[in-house]
């Protein structure tokens, strides 16, 4: 039984209907979490950029744009975690390799209000790698954990701080090629 809930926990995977494939690489035949293995798959380069905003108020804006905050320099605080982020992806997401980052670059670029009067940052990175498998998650991570630190830095003086959109944008590399969303 799972805890407070008073249902019994199924303690066999749902079956698959062979209509539904493929499937989720991330689960063995009966369904139990696993490390896809890579081992025959070559190295190749391979690219990832992801993007992600915070939205606070125009105040806020200006005073992490001019580094007046009592925190000091958030932008450079926050590129250095989202490096640190990118490089121990696998010891926050369980079955992600370990991967030989090559390059992680982070931009952060102001948002003028919105039709409701919040200001924002856009936090892109970009993270490359030589490898078996794809960089997505450390992008993604980079931006999260940067998003999280610009908060952390921030949050004295505006509470009400708010992340969205955190989104791949690209990959390239690997069999799967070159994927880009499609964004207006």
């Amino acid at each position: 039984m799972s805890a407070g809930s008073g249902s019994p926990v199924p303690t066999s995977p749902v079956p698959m209907n062979p209509v539904q494939e493929p499937r989720l690489s991330h689960l063995d035949a009966e369904g139990r979490a696993q490390m896809v293995d890579v081992t025959a798959k070559p190295a190749t380069a391979r690219y990832a950029r992801a993007a992600g905003r915070i939205l606070m108020q125009p105040a806020t804006l200006v005073q992490i744009m001019a580094g007046s905050l009592p925190k000091g320099d958030v932008l450079a605080v926050a590129r250095v975690a989202a490096v640190q982020g990118a490089k121990l992806t696998p010891q926050l997401i369980p079955l992600c390799h370990s991967l030989p980052l090559s390059g992680l670059d982070v931009d952060f670029q102001p948002l003028a209000p919105d039709a409701d009067g919040r200001a924002g940052i856009e936090v892109t990175a970009e993270a490359r790698t030589v490898a078996a498998t794809g960089v997505e998650m450390e992008a993604m991570t980079a931006v999260a954990v940067a998003l999280l630190t610009l908060y952390d830095m921030a949050k004295g003086v505006d509470r009400a701080m708010e992340l969205e959109g955190l989104r791949l944008l690209e990959k390239r590399g690997g069999r799967s090629g070159v994927w880009q969303r499609d964004e207006p």
